[in-house]
């Protein structure tokens, strides 16, 4: 419709009283025009407000993505991230993580957290890239594989190295390193978790769980009782949706974890029936020290697995004589020069290109 103003020009026969009414009219049309100019104009500032929160998570997040790395297969695609998250500001401490998230729908996969034990064995170089991560060190150590029995197949994997001195953890108190023990490592990894869901808000809420081997028989479930007692805390903005743990090969007690090393490897045809039944007469594992029979009934376990890997007695066994130890080295050293040489080429190829 045309204005009012258009209006009062083209029909001068109105009456003033008709007059007063168009002037209202108009008057009142330009404060609905500057009303829907303000609230145009505070929708556009929420949303730059809101593309700047975002972008303030989505910042953190970006810089630790790791985009591609050496020898890394194109396919399929692995969405990961790296970096370091600082668990005591005073003393510069702060502890690595390697992320990788679910192969398909992470938003609507748990959260898993990995430790490797030791004590010092780093998550990264053993559970990440030996284990049960996305990518596996390939043969010869030639670069990386893709790994079809990831986990990462039915969860988000979160490994950390824990604690301060292992792998890329880091602490700039020297004293930290002497004052090392599993309520530290644990009150450590707490603080982790707390400031990468700071960084990684939108897993907060995602179903938990705490996971590890060896040593982490002593990490897994003290950092679990730990997240159970902060989470009675209502008031504090930490809670954790934790679920449960689990341990593999678990370090706990002397008693059960010699007990369990016979009995395994007796039920796994590791040692014959001979041996366990020498076992279980000559060797009482509540004793400190083993009588000489028991030593020597064990050192026949310990023996097999010198041939076999403890940890996957079912993987191809690695009884290579020490020459052809030496060759395969040397074949691998070979190898991987060549591949760093044919990719230097490449890179020179492209820069001139």
């Amino acid at each position: 419709p045309a204005p009012a103003s258009l209006l009062l020009l083209s029909q001068p026969s109105h009456s003033l009283s008709h007059l007063h009414i168009l002037m209202a009219a108009a008057a009142n049309q330009d404060k609905q025009r500057r009303q829907l100019i303000l609230a145009i104009f505070l929708l556009v500032l929420a949303s730059q407000s809101w593309r700047c929160c975002s972008a303030g998570y989505g910042s953190g997040q970006e810089a630790d993505r790791v985009v591609f790395l050496p020898g890394q297969p194109r396919s399929p695609q692995v969405s990961q991230f790296a970096g370091h998250v600082t668990v005591n500001k005073r003393n510069g401490r702060a502890l690595f993580y390697w992320f990788f998230q679910a192969q398909s729908q992470p938003s609507h996969k748990p959260l898993l957290l990995w430790l490797n034990g030791g004590p010092g064995c780093s998550s990264v170089g053993y559970g990440a890239a030996s284990e049960l991560g996305p990518l596996t060190v390939s043969r010869f150590a030639a670069g990386l594989e893709f790994n079809k029995f990831a986990w990462n197949k039915e969860a988000n994997l979160l490994f950390v190295e824990s604690p301060v001195g292992v792998g890329f953890s880091y602490t700039n108190t020297s004293s930290d390193l002497t004052n090392l023990n599993d309520d530290f490592v644990a009150e450590d990894t707490y603080n982790f978790l707390i400031n990468w869901f700071k960084r990684f808000p939108q897993y907060k809420d995602q179903e938990f769980y705490i996971s590890g081997e060896s040593y982490a028989g002593h990490y897994v479930p003290q950092l679990a009782d730990l997240v159970y007692e902060r989470n009675k805390d209502k008031k504090a903005n930490t809670y954790i949706n934790f679920k449960g743990f689990i341990v593999g090969n678990p370090l706990t007690d002397d008693y059960y974890d010699s007990k369990g090393l016979a009995e395994y490897a007796w039920s796994h045809a590791v040692v014959s029936d001979e041996v366990y039944d020498r076992i279980k007469k000559d060797c009482d594992f509540r004793a400190s020290n083993w009588t000489d029979d028991c030593n020597k009934a064990m050192n026949t376990i310990y023996g097999q697995y010198q041939l076999i890997d403890i940890y996957n007695i079912y993987a191809p066994k690695c009884n290579l004589g020490q020459t052809s130890a030496a060759s395969v080295v040397d074949k691998a050293l070979e190898y991987s020069d060549h591949v760093r040489d044919r990719q230097f080429k490449l890179e020179l190829l492209l820069l001139n290109f």
